[in-house]
């Protein structure tokens, strides 16, 4: 394996990374904004109120998307053990 193709894998796993975080941080983005919003409507300024819709918010788009997750992945996996293989 050559420097070439190791810069190349590094790419493609940084891609990965920022396929299967984009979904679940845009999420918590817009559920971070919108109790903001209320907090700003009704001049509720609970610290706490906050945080735990955000995670359920989180671990419902993770359940959600863990099926498309899970096929990115199981390409990327498959793309590298073709590599593997090809070395040996």
């Amino acid at each position: 394996m050559n420097q070439n193709e190791l810069i190349d894998i590094t790419r493609q796993a940084i891609m990965l990374i920022i396929q299967i975080g984009t979904p679940v941080m845009m999420v918590g983005l817009v559920v971070g904004v919108i109790i903001a919003l209320l907090q700003a409507l009704t001049q509720v300024q609970e610290m706490t109120l906050v945080f735990v819709p955000k995670i359920l918010a989180i671990f419902a788009a993770i359940f959600v998307f863990l099926p498309s997750f899970a096929a990115i992945m199981i390409t990327f996996m498959e793309h590298i053990a073709d590599k593997i293989i090809g070395i040996g």
